[in-house]
C-alpha cells in the first residue's frame, strides 16, 4: 500500500496526466489507426472496465498477451494497468507449446490474442480474448468508464519473460515504479522522450526493452509510431516521413540498413533525428563508424543493459569512436559493481562479474526463488555477465560469464575476438563459441556471414587476420561460413544453437 501523499507513479495515472495536457495531440499511430491522447486514455479505461466487469476479473489477477506490435498492444497494456492486472508480456514468435508453458507458469486467468495469432488461442489452455471485431463491439457496449484508482506503483506492472536461450524462460516481475522511474531516467540520459519528440518503436513490444522504449513518449507527451516489422528501406522511410527525433535499434537492423544499395541510403536520409539508441548485442566498431557517418555525429548512443536491471550504462555520442568495444558508464542513480569469484571488487582493467543497484531493479522472476536468489546479492543484481572498468571509469561488457570459453586451462572471452574478425571487409556477421576438443578440453570456432557481394572469406586468410591481431591461444581453431547468425526477435545470439551446429560438424 502507498501511503505517501500525492499520485502513484503507476502508468495508468501517467497516462491521465498526460491527457489532462494535450488530450487532442496524436499519441500513438501504427500503419492502421491513429489515436490521441484521449482516445487512447479512453479505449484504455474501456478495456479496464471490460476486463473487471463482463470477463470477470479481478484486481490484482495475472494477464497475458500473446501479440505483434501495434496501438491495440498498448491500449491493452493500459487497460491492464488501470484494472492493477499485471500484464506477462509473450513472444508470439515461440511455439504453442512454449506459450503455454508460460501462460501456465503466471497463472494468466485471461490471454490477449490479436488476429495474427487467433489460431493460437485453440491451442492455449487458458480462456483468450480475441483482439478481434467483435472485441470492438464489447468495448463500444462500455458506454462509461469509472474513474478506477489508479494501482499502487510498488505492484507488478508487467511480466516480460526472458528468451530462453540457456534454460526454461524466467518471467521477470517488474513493478510501476521500477519502469516508471527508467523512463525519467532515459529522459534525462537520451532527451528524445519530451512533448516535441517523435519516436519510432521498432523492437518487439514483448520484449522489456521493446515495450518501455515505445512506452516512454507516451508518458511524457511524445508521439510514437509503431511499427510491426523490420524492414531497412521501410524504416528509413518511416524515420523520414514522420520527421523523427529518435529511435531505438539492434545491431543486426544496422547491419541491414547498410546492405542497401548507396542510392536509396542517399535518397532516404532522415533529417531531424536527434537520438538513435543501440542496444540488445554489442555494436561492432566498422559498422559504428558507419553509422556515425552515415546519420551524423552526435546522435549515437550505445546502452547495455538488461530487463532485470533496466538500463545500466550508456555510451554518449562523443565517446562513440574514442572509446572502443565500450557500453559507458551509469546512468543517473545507478551504481556499478565489478566483482571476482569471491565477492571482492575488482580493480581497474580487471575482468569481473558485473553487478548494479538502481531503483530500476526487477522485483525478482515469478515463482522462482533460486533464480531469483543467484541474481541478487546484497542488493545488487547480476545477469552473468563480466566486464572491466578502465581507469576513467568507463565500462567494457567482456562476455557473457556462461559463453566464456576454457581452452587449455586458460580463460577466452568470445567477444574479444568476435571484435577483431568484425573487422574484416568481408564479414558481414560473426559469432565465435566454444566447442569440445579432444587435446585443449575446448577450443575457438568462428561462425561467419560473408558480406553483401562478398565470396565467403577465405579461412586461412581470416586466420592470418586474427594473427596479427590476438595472442595465438585467442585465434579460432575453425572457421566455418554460414548464410545467418541464428538470433532471437531482439537480435541476441543463440550460441547455443552454434554450440550444437560445431558439435555436430565435429561428430560428423
Amino acid at each position: 500500500m502507498n501511503t505517501a501523499a500525492g499520485a502513484s507513479l503507476s502508468f495508468a495515472g501517467l497516462l491521465r496526466s498526460v491527457c489532462q495536457r494535450t488530450p487532442d495531440k496524436v499519441a500513438a499511430e501504427d500503419a492502421q489507426v491513429s489515436r490521441t491522447y484521449r482516445q487512447l486514455l479512453r479505449r484504455s479505461e474501456q478495456i479496464a472496465s471490460l476486463l473487471l466487469g463482463r470477463l470477470g476479473r479481478r484486481r490484482g489477477e495475472r494477464l497475458a498477451i500473446v501479440a505483434g506490435n501495434s496501438v491495440a498492444y498498448l491500449e491493452v497494456v493500459f487497460g491492464a494497468a488501470l484494472a492493477g492486472c499485471p500484464l506477462a508480456t509473450v513472444n508470439p514468435r515461440l511455439s504453442a507449446r512454449e506459450i503455454n508453458a508460460i501462460v501456465d507458469d503466471c497463472g494468466a486467468a485471461l490471454v490477449f490474442v490479436d488476429g495474427q495469432n487467433r489460431t493460437r488461442a485453440q491451442s492455449l489452455q487458458a480462456p483468450c480474448q480475441v483482439l478481434d471485431a467483435a472485441f470492438e463491439q464489447q468495448l463500444a457496449a462500455v458506454e462509461a468508464a469509472p474513474v478506477l484508482p489508479p494501482p499502487d506503483e510498488h505492484q507488478l506492472f508487467t511480466i516480460p519473460y526472458t528468451s530462453g536461450t540457456t534454460g526454461k524462460p524466467k518471467g521477470v516481475m517488474i513493478s510501476h515504479r521500477s519502469r516508471w522511474l527508467t523512463v525519467a531516467a532515459m529522459q534525462i540520459e537520451y532527451g528524445c522522450f519530451g512533448p516535441d519528440d517523435r519516436f519510432v518503436a521498432l523492437a518487439p513490444l514483448c520484449h522489456g526493452a521493446g515495450l518501455v522504449f515505445a512506452l516512454a513518449p507516451l508518458c511524457l507527451g511524445g508521439y510514437v509510431r509503431i511499427v510491426a516489422g523490420f524492414d531497412a528501406l521501410q524504416t528509413l522511410q518511416t524515420l523520414r516521413d514522420t520527421k523523427a527525433t529518435g529511435v531505438f535499434m539492434v545491431p543486426t537492423h544496422f547491419a541491414a540498413l547498410f546492405a542497401l544499395p548507396e542510392q536509396q541510403l542517399a535518397a532516404q536520409r532522415p533529417a531531424q533525428l536527434k537520438t538513435i539508441i543501440s542496444n540488445a548485442a554489442p555494436l561492432p566498431q566498422p559498422l559504428k563508424e558507419k553509422v556515425v557517418a552515415y546519420f551524423g555525429a552526435g546522435l549515437l548512443h550505445e546502452t547495455y543493459g538488461s530487463t532485470e536491471g533496466g538500463i545500466v550504462t550508456n555510451l554518449r555520442p562523443p565517446d562513440q569512436l574514442r572509446k572502443h568495444r565500450c557500453v559507458g558508464r551509469p546512468i543517473v542513480a545507478t551504481e556499478i559493481s565489478i566483482r571476482d569469484e569471491q565477492g571482492r571488487e575488482c580493480e581497474a582493467d580487471t575482468v569481473g562479474e558485473l553487478y548494479s543497484r538502481s531503483p530500476y531493479l526487477f522485483d525478482g522472476y515469478w515463482n522462482n526463488a533460486a533464480g531469483t536468489a543467484a541474481a541478487r546479492r546484497d542488493g545488487w543484481v547480476s545477469v552473468g555477465d563480466l566486464a572491466r572498468r578502465d581507469s576513467e571509469g568507463y565500462i567494457y561488457i567482456v562476455d557473457r560469464k556462461k559463453d566464456m570459453v576454457i581452452s587449455g586451462g586458460v580463460n577466452i572471452y568470445p567477444s574479444e575476438v568476435e571484435q577483431v574478425i568484425a573487422e574484416h571487409p568481408a564479414v558481414a556477421e560473426v559469432a565465435v563459441v566454444g566447442v569440445p576438443d579432444a587435446k585443449w578440453g575446448e577450443a575457438l570456432k568462428a561462425f561467419v556471414v560473408p558480406a553483401p557481394g562478398s565470396d565467403p572469406p577465405d579461412s586461412d586468410e581470416l586466420l592470418a587476420f586474427c594473427g596479427a591481431r590476438l595472442s595465438r591461444f585467442k585465434i579460432p581453431r575453425q572457421i566455418q561460413a554460414i548464410e545467418a547468425i541464428p538470433k532471437n526477435p531482439t537480435g541476441k545470439v543463440l550460441k547455443a544453437a552454434l554450440r550444437s551446429l560445431g558439435n555436430t560438424e565435429q561428430g560428423s
